[in-house]
């Protein structure tokens, strides 16, 4: 079975840094993402979200475009994610709101560009051709990273069920899980393409 690519490799239009499309994505995150002309259709986020657990299970990945390349570090920034929320010991996993405020600092942390020494896929990616490309790169990544941190956090901790008492659900929705979604951090450990962003 091949992986999944993107749908936006043939998006034309997108502009490019290096080989990466810069994509449109629905957000409300000021930025310099164009925003997708039409909100109600996935963008590259949720289509990263919503690959990510298929995806992950490959170590071999070809590259079909500028958008799967966009794909490919959304996973790997989803992985990172998971692994900042994993429990260790005499520490658990953090609730709800204090995951939102660990990812939203993951994402604007500081983080390797494609070029630089650091950047863990430089040879599938070719770096930006100037400081002002690379600049806009680095703007658009932390905005994607931190729209992607948003709605990780809201897969991770679904509302839960009102269970009546019949024991049945009644349909309603109550608070949020109190721990992240076991089907979400049982991939807390799977290497997409054998890579990770920090190594």
């Amino acid at each position: 079975m091949p992986a999944y690519h993107s749908v936006f490799n043939d998006d034309t239009s997108a502009r490019q840094v290096g080989n990466m499309a810069l994509l449109p994505i629905n957000t409300k995150i000021r930025g310099p993402a164009p925003l997708a002309a039409d909100p109600s259709q996935p963008d590259i986020i949720e289509e990263s979200l919503d690959l990510f657990r298929a995806n992950c299970l490959f170590r071999n990945f070809e590259i079909k475009g500028p958008a799967d390349r966009l794909m490919i570090y959304l996973i790997l920034f989803i992985s990172e994610c998971l692994t900042k929320l994993s429990p260790t010991p005499g520490k658990p996993s953090p609730g709800y709101q204090e995951a939102s405020k660990i990812l939203q600092t993951q994402a604007v942390d500081t983080f390797a560009l494609p070029g630089d020494a650091g950047f863990p896929l430089n040879s599938l990616y070719r770096p930006p051709a100037s400081r002002i490309d690379a600049d806009a790169l680095r703007s658009y990544l932390t905005q994607t990273r931190s729209e992607l941190a948003i709605r990780l956090v809201d897969r991770l901790y679904p509302y839960e069920q009102v269970v009546g008492q019949d024991g049945q659900p009644t349909g309603q929705t109550g608070s949020r899980s109190t721990k992240p979604s076991k089907w979400w951090m049982s991939f807390q450990k799977r290497r997409f393409m054998g890579r990770s962003l920090s190594a």
